[in-house]
């Protein structure tokens, strides 16, 4: 389990300071890199430098043993938030005036390392990045993993993969947009629904080459090629839902998670890690038993795991909390415990809970920052539309919508229709001691888009001002938007889009899960563990090492 240390007590740089350290900062021959070809050269070893026809122009290269020598600089390249205490490095940006321009460089930095790493090892070369952080301090500790890699005795690294990804219960495709967006690649999508995949093919130019339709229980670990370093699964939620029958894993739909778990098991190597999504009824579910039985069978594969729970409305107007279950081929050590923990806006008080109870589970939690916090409401996404545009309710709709709002819904509908500007609500049916109700949201937060079976799912728009009430559903294009996938391709039926929306995951929330857990743990892993003792000796010079 990854130690971290908080200290909030680090006083931030300026961004003038910050501008000033990166204008002394070289591309090649920097200090560390200096150091520790000095330090090979004393030893008695020969290399190269700066190779230009190698992927990414490693720093120091041994062309006979294929070994090939990054040093990162701990700036550019994604760390340098850890030494300093950080929570990420969102965090480390927070005061600066150009901070998504630094956030943009640094992260394409790092996946620009990972793909690089992974192109040279697929090459057959070995791979070592240091830190110059760790060149500067233990020196010596990395002349000694040099050494061990030219005399073939050292230990495997976790081997390097590219950014790609295999994606299960693939829906409409919309986690492939938010991994898409944080430089990730999609080598490999299933799904049975027909609907959905329609939609799917439509979004994708390469849909036909990825998109496998069957059953997951008929797909064969054959049947995905090449590396693959990541596997998403947003298995079917309707059994584990507090509004579905609570059939759990054993039920029809949502024990389709044993199916992606046969293919993973078989899968070699397995990816690197993998991203469950569900609904928050999973917490819950037969007491926490089903997912603790995800987690352990998890365990059972090698992957240790994290817990997340994180709402979309952090992103968007909508309000739609799921859960997700980060899992990393890591071993967890016998002596590991749990650190301390607080609720925050990425684990609240329920997911704390689950992991508290259930101390069976091998956990590997990994400290993230704050969500964002929500800048847009309702009114941003809403289509303007004219007034005679068929999509308008009735008059007798909308009153007939009225009679069924509770009188302090009412009320609230009421107040803002006098009001000189537009106020927009949005309204769920739903069934209140057997008589049908409609409940009016007025934060400025959309509901959570469901599927509309029965026509219940169906969210409807409000819009009151200037002395009136116009009412319609919300439109395919709207909840598109409220799903953060404004630009998808639209050309089906409302009722099929509406149905793919409702089953998908916010791209955003996507995004953010790999910006900030998946890329920087990669960039993390890639890079070698350096112990500070001493494992070789001090070697004269004469004793060369000729690996150039």
């Amino acid at each position: 389990m990854h130690a971290f240390v908080y200290n909030h007590s680090v006083v931030k740089r300026t961004s003038e300071q910050i501008s000033r350290i990166m204008r002394r900062v070289k591309g090649t021959d920097t200090k560390p890199e200096l150091q520790l070809r000095k330090k090979l050269y004393a030893y008695g070893m020969r290399y190269r430098v700066h190779c230009q026809n190698l992927t990414g122009k490693p720093d120091i290269v041994f062309l006979s043993k294929r070994i090939a020598i990054f040093v990162d600089g701990d700036l550019w390249h994604g760390n340098q938030w850890r030494l300093r205490g950080l929570r990420s490095l969102e965090e480390q940006f927070a005061d600066c005036q150009n901070r998504e321009y630094w956030l943009t460089k640094i992260r394409r930095n790092i996946n620009r390392d990972i793909r690089n790493t992974a192109r040279l090892r697929q090459q057959g070369w070995k791979v070592i990045r240091f830190w110059e952080s760790d060149v500067k301090t233990k020196l010596q500790a990395c002349l000694d993993t040099v050494v061990r890699a030219n005399e073939g005795d050292m230990d495997s690294p976790v081997p390097a993969a590219p950014l790609t990804v295999a994606e299960f219960f693939a829906g409409i495709g919309l986690v492939r947009m938010g991994l898409e967006q944080a430089g990730w690649e999609t080598t490999y999508a299933n799904d049975i629904d027909p609907k959905k995949n329609e939609m799917y093919r439509a979004q994708f130019s390469d849909a036909d080459a990825v998109l496998d339709p069957r059953n997951v229980y008929d797909v064969k670990c054959s049947d995905i090629s090449g590396p693959v370093t990541l596997a998403t699964a947003s298995f079917p939620c309707n059994d584990l839902s507090l509004a579905g029958a609570r059939r759990g894993l054993a039920g029809q739909h949502s024990s389709a998670f044993w199916g992606f778990l046969d293919v993973i098991e078989g899968l070699n190597p397995r990816p690197r890690m993998l991203l469950l999504e569900n609904v928050p009824g999973l917490l819950t579910s037969h007491g926490g038993s089903d997912l603790n039985e995800v987690l352990l069978a998890l365990n059972r594969l090698g992957y240790t795991v994290d817990l997340l729970s994180i709402d979309a409305a952090c992103f968007v107007p909508q309000s739609r909390r799921r859960l997700f279950v980060v899992a990393k081929q890591e071993t967890a050590s016998a002596e590991a415990s749990l650190p301390l923990l607080l609720a925050d806006s990425v684990r609240p008080p329920d997911v704390l809970r689950f992991i508290a109870d259930h101390p069976g589970v091998a956990w590997n939690i990994r400290p993230l920052p704050a969500l964002p916090t929500l800048r847009h409401k309702i009114e941003d996404i809403v289509e303007v539309l004219g007034a005679d545009d068929a999509l308008w309710w009735s008059r007798e709709r909308v009153d007939y919508l009225l009679d069924q709002m509770s009188v302090r819904h009412r009320h609230r509908v009421d107040e803002a229709i006098t009001k000189p500007v537009l106020t927009y609500f949005t309204v769920f049916r739903r069934i209140r001691n057997g008589k049908s109700m409609a409940e009016v949201r007025s934060d400025g937060i959309a509901g959570c888009l469901r599927t509309p079976r029965g026509g219940s799912g169906r969210q409807i728009l409000v819009r009151v001002g200037n002395g009136e009430v116009r009412v319609r559903l919300l439109s395919a294009r709207e909840c598109a938007s409220l799903m953060g996938a404004t630009d998808y391709k639209l050309n089906v039926p409302l009722n099929q889009a509406l149905f793919g929306f409702g089953d998908a995951v916010c791209v955003p929330v996507i995004k953010w899960i790999a910006e900030n857990y998946l890329n920087p743990y990669l960039n993390e892993t890639n890079h070698a563990t350096v112990n500070e003792h001493r494992l070789v000796p001090q070697q004269p010079v004469e004793q060369k090492v000729n690996a150039a």
